[in-house]
């Protein structure tokens, strides 16, 4: 036999607990004529009568006081299972998606503070260079990407601005050789991450295009890139989000006034119809929370 429309089956219920059409209305916050209609369809589709009225008085019927109990216990252990669902969705496991640079120089002196927040969701974090596909891993929540923000089918918030300068070692200002200008940088190793051009365009907007520096290393990971110029090995163009502890204990110095504009960011990025799960949600307004407090200011060309 299929199961009757709920509507039919959460009208009888409510007006069996109540004994009265009215108040079932009122609790259901429907009107009387629509209590009456969906029991009386529930009726004509069982084929029995559920109620009888008494001197003004309703009452269940043999055949409605048998099956309340059942009604009842299948609405119980419907609300139970949905609550069950929307305490995973509030708590649970949230898993992400993050590059080794961002995760160990941005993301985990601050992670405490998500979780002295939500206790009741458990991190999961996945290190990895590669873009996540969340179609075909699907384990994943959300990502922290770095870029221009526009993933197809993905909601990408920005939470971090970006900024592109040079630094160095303390150490490398006591050395024999200048860096009191940027044309100074002739006499230095410059250090990049493989697949930008932040030198060319950096050197560019300081007019010297045509610089050629005593030597060059690249790197395919930026953190390698700044643990270079953090042990002397030259002068690094790095992403200001990057170095925010190193600039404030003095293991790295800015060098010039001159960033590259930050067109690019850190977003938070999972898909559409994922986007406001409430564990999502409560990581989506902290993570914006920490990166209000780290914005950078970009010197403009």
């Amino acid at each position: 036999m299929q199961i009757p429309p709920l509507n039919g089956l959460r009208a009888f219920e409510a007006a069996a607990r109540h004994l009265s059409f009215t108040r079932a209305a009122e609790e259901l916050n429907v009107t009387q004529s629509a209590i009456s209609h969906q029991i009386r369809t529930l009726e004509d589709r069982l084929g029995i009568r559920l109620f009888r009225r008494l001197n003004q008085a309703l009452v269940l019927t043999d055949a409605g006081q048998l099956l309340l109990p059942s009604v009842r216990d299948a609405f119980a252990r419907l609300a139970t299972g949905l609550e069950r669902v929307m305490e995973h969705e509030r708590s649970g496991v949230l898993t992400m998606s993050v590059s080794p640079s961002f995760a160990s120089r941005w993301l985990m002196s601050r992670i405490g503070r998500f979780r002295a927040r939500h206790p009741e969701i458990h991190l999961r974090i996945s290190v990895s260079q590669h873009e996540i596909d969340f179609e075909r891993e699907a384990d994943i929540d959300i990502g922290l990407r770095h870029g221009l923000g526009v993933w197809e089918g993905l909601r990408a918030d920005r939470f971090l601005d970006d900024a592109v300068f040079p630094v160095c070692s303390p150490a490398l200002l006591q050395g024999s050789t200048p860096l009191r200008q940027p044309a100074d940088l002739r006499h230095h190793v410059l250090v990049e991450e493989t697949g930008h051009s932040y030198w060319a365009t950096w050197l560019a907007m300081a007019g010297l295009g045509d610089l050629k520096p005593s030597s060059e290393m690249v790197f395919d990971e930026i953190g390698i890139a700044i643990e270079a110029a953090e042990n002397g090995q030259g002068i690094a163009m790095a992403r200001g989000t990057l170095v925010l502890e190193e600039l404030a204990s003095g293991r790295l110095t800015r060098l010039f006034d001159l960033a590259l504009p930050g067109d690019f960011g850190y977003y938070l990025v999972c898909p559409e119809v994922t986007a406001d799960r409430p564990k999502i949600a409560a990581f989506r307004r902290w993570i914006m929370e920490e990166g209000a407090a780290d914005r950078l200011t970009v010197t403009p060309p």
